[in-house]
């Protein structure tokens, strides 16, 4: 497979659809990618960013956060998925990042992840987005569409991370994950996958594909 073609055709296709991540992430502030990122988790992308903007309207650091009753952020971010977990989730993070790492952010995989509620996927994001770092963040559409691709052969998203790092140049890291999630919403779908129009058709083996449109 051209990668390199590959992921330029999905460059030109989806260069001006900006993510919420990446216009929170355009501020390079660890913490506001990070909370923005536990916010986006089973919520469309206009919503998240509109929570992320009236919550940071209210505070953008750890120690502002902790000036906030979990009231008032479950106010500020609803209507999210699982808003009240979330704001306590919120308030549990913030709590911690001051306790003991000073308000701020880690910017290692290992720290990050033993933030309550943070996963690899979330950890690689803030890695990528917020510090600048490579890494690959896999959702179920990254994990879907790398297997259908034929890139990897993996049965869950932990497994296509590492098969990823192995099988891709490390500059399309970062890339990948924004590009595949929009890909995945539009055309590359979860069933019946919108074949007839996809911009990389000719480069995809179609791997577990049954039905298409």
């Amino acid at each position: 497979m051209d990668i390199e073609k590959v992921v330029r055709i999905l460059k030109e296709r989806y260069q001006d659809q900006i993510s919420a991540l990446r216009d929170i992430s355009n501020t390079r502030d660890p913490y506001l990618t990070l909370i923005s990122c536990l916010l986006s988790l089973r919520t469309k992308d206009e919503v998240t960013a509109s929570a992320s903007k009236r919550l940071f309207a209210l505070a953008k650091t750890p120690a502002e956060m902790l000036q906030y009753k979990k009231e008032d952020i479950e106010q500020a971010i609803y209507p999210v998925g699982f808003y009240r977990r979330k704001a306590e989730q919120i308030l549990e993070i913030s709590h911690a990042l001051m306790a003991n790492y000073d308000s701020k952010v880690p910017g290692e995989m290992e720290e990050l992840l033993k933030l309550k509620g943070v996963g690899r996927k979330t950890a690689n994001i803030v890695i990528t987005m917020g510090y600048n770092k490579p890494g690959i963040a896999v959702d179920t559409h990254v994990h879907r569409i790398s297997n259908r691709l034929g890139l990897v052969a993996t049965r869950d998203p932990h497994q296509t991370e590492f098969a990823l790092r192995k099988a891709l140049p490390k500059q399309h890291w970062k890339v990948l994950n924004e590009l595949l999630v929009m890909h995945g919403k539009t055309i590359c779908t979860p069933i019946s996958p919108k074949c007839s129009i996809c911009p990389i058709i000719e480069y995809c083996e179609r791997i577990g594909v049954t039905r298409f449109r």
